[in-house]
């Protein structure tokens, strides 16, 4: 089964966040085909989570999801260790997307892989 053009979901995943109420936007925009999707969630008070692509071993063939992540840190730190983490990156992959959307909450409406 192929999947959707990075560009696609990105642009669908926001969609769905700003439905919701939420502030999103496309920080860093990486390959239109595949490129690795980061999802900051920024809390407003000095912290935020950070979730990223799930490893793939975690993704299972009898409930297939277009894309799967964990969180990483497992709980929200302050911005600026998920800067840094960003930052490391896109030295790694220049092709990588990062996703960054301010909520309160927490809420992320990603799929997120069990480990």
């Amino acid at each position: 089964m192929s999947r959707l053009k990075t560009s696609i979901w990105v642009a669908g995943y926001l969609r769905r966040c700003q439905g919701a109420g939420m502030f999103g936007a496309v920080r860093r925009r990486g390959a239109e085909e595949a490129g690795a999707v980061f999802v900051k969630i920024a809390l407003m008070n000095g912290t935020a989570m950070l979730f990223v692509p799930a490893p793939q071993t975690a993704y299972d063939d009898s409930h297939p999801m277009e894309r799967a992540f964990i969180p990483s840190p497992p709980q929200a730190v302050d911005e600026q260790v998920i800067e840094a983490r960003l930052a490391k990156e896109i030295g790694f992959d220049p092709d990588v997307w990062i996703v960054e959307i301010e909520d309160k909450e927490g809420r992320h409406f990603l799929d997120i892989a069990k480990t």
